[in-house]
């Protein structure tokens, strides 16, 4: 059997470490988790931890840097499958829903809250790297369609930070009630989505779009009072 390279090995003993952390962080908390805990679980030694992150707080930075930087692969993703604008939106909201609602999303970011009053440059790079990323996705994206001529009814810069705050909204909510009273519904997210499609004026050419209930509100499209 042929030996695999060292940097293979190493790169597969990261990715091993790196699974371990992020479970038990979610799992236990960071503070009750200790090197040894994510070692006997990944295997391998403590020494490699301390090679490849330094120590406990670089390897909850690879972890978190991680898992948070998918926002903006989740909108790459919905732009390469096509469709309409609306069918992107969609495609991007189930995305995000999905991975902003994930349970080790939520632990982390409980961490990330506490360790940010503690370190200012750890909440400024987070920042940086999770939600400027996303946003700037977003952006774009509304940006190539306002230069290809779709007109909409925002900058491109304020409708993302609209739908994005769609779903930072509810992670905020969720990681500090523990879900408490939480409704992240498929439908409640299509209401919200259809909801923003009208405001940003990305609505069918005809003007069409489904009657959008949100509590006892009726949008645009319906004859009952708002």
């Amino acid at each position: 059997m042929t030996e695999l390279p060292e940097f293979c090995r190493l790169d597969r003993r990261k990715r091993a470490i790196v699974d371990a952390a992020r479970s038990l962080f979610a799992e236990q908390g960071y503070e009750r988790t200790t090197l040894k805990d994510i070692v006997d679980r990944a295997g391998g030694s403590l020494a490699t931890v301390y090679k490849v992150f330094g120590n406990k707080d670089g390897l909850l930075e690879a972890v978190v840097f991680e898992k948070a930087a998918s926002g903006e692969v989740i909108v790459q993703q919905a732009v390469a499958a096509g469709g309409t604008p609306q069918d992107i939106l969609h495609r991007i909201g189930e995305g995000l829903r999905l991975h902003f609602l994930d349970p080790e999303v939520v632990a982390l970011v409980r961490i990330v809250v506490s360790r940010s009053l503690e370190d200012a440059d750890f909440a400024r790079t987070f920042h940086e790297r999770t939600a400027t990323r996303t946003h700037d996705a977003l952006k774009n994206l509304f940006a190539r369609w306002e230069a290809g001529g779709t007109a909409m009814a925002g900058t491109p810069d304020m409708l993302a930070e609209m739908l994005l705050g769609l779903f930072v909204s509810d992670l905020h909510t969720d990681a500090i009630s523990h879900g408490a009273g939480a409704d992240h519904t498929e439908a409640r997210l299509r209401a919200r989505i259809d909801f923003f499609i009208r405001g940003a004026g990305l609505a069918d050419d005809d003007g069409e779009a489904p009657d959008i209930d949100i509590g006892q509100t009726r949008m645009p499209g319906s004859d009952s009072p708002r």
